[in-house]
């Protein structure tokens, strides 16, 4: 049974079409790639999945009810919760209360204490600097704090919006290491990356996206060993 699925998904920017009608779904437990170049509908995708964009045509179906331009924090209520492009952490607030924050709708304050050391160790750098103000850590700890974050409202679904952006190598092994444990406990997780390599090597599905369509869907590893995608997006 999918987890997720959109179906003739539109939506426009004023005149511009950025996402011209497209379908695919996430099935329980797995890691789907969404990748494609900059520009190609990846983000937009995101947003109207997680009620930040309203479509203009299609349906998002999420748990098999439908969530088309449900509010967000109704869809955080209900397991689903995005990193957004950008990481967004409230850089006045500490790493601490961050990570509270992505606990805001919950009232279960033993269980949000006991998934705070959880995040804390799947994290340890956030426990080293849990008194420091988020906007004084470095982006790769940034990354770090916004997946963190997610994870406090026990998520169900986990949407990334390029985790690689910005970050250096070294970073970008840990973060995606961190995002199999992860999957590994059981969160599916939707996955839209520029890195093309990155994700088709961590997913186990992946969508390719060019000007607002699907262009080529399969398993990962056939992506991968594709003349088509080594091509355009591994620089092979």
């Amino acid at each position: 049974m999918s987890l997720l699925r959109v179906e003739g998904l539109k939506v426009s920017y004023g005149g511009i079409r950025a996402v011209k009608g497209i379908d695919f779904y996430v099935g329980r437990g797995e890691m789907v790639a969404l990748i494609g170049a900059n520009g190609a509908g990846k983000t937009t995708t995101l947003k109207a999945i997680c009620g930040l964009l309203r479509p203009v045509a299609g349906t998002v179906t999420y748990e098999g009810r439908p969530i088309t331009g449900a509010p967000s924090y109704g869809l955080v209520e209900q397991g689903l919760a995005l990193v957004p492009e950008g990481r967004g952490v409230f850089a006045r607030l500490t790493v601490a209360e961050n990570l509270l924050m992505g606990a805001y709708l919950r009232k279960d304050r033993a269980a949000v204490a006991l998934d705070l050391e959880h995040v804390y160790g799947l994290l340890p750098r956030l426990r080293e600097r849990r008194r420091q103000l988020a906007g004084t850590l470095s982006g790769g700890e940034q990354q770090m704090l916004a997946i963190g974050r997610a994870l406090m409202s026990r998520p169900r679904l986990l949407l990334l919006d390029e985790p690689s952006m910005g970050l250096a190598p070294l970073l970008v092994k840990k973060i995606f290491e961190t995002v199999s444990g992860i999957l590994r406990q059981g969160v599916t997780v939707l996955l839209v990356e520029q890195n093309a390599r990155l994700a088709l090597e961590a997913s186990s599905r992946a969508y390719v996206m060019e000007g607002g369509l699907i262009t080529l869907q399969g398993a990962s590893a056939d992506l991968l060993s594709s003349e088509q995608v080594r091509t355009a997006y591994l620089g092979e």
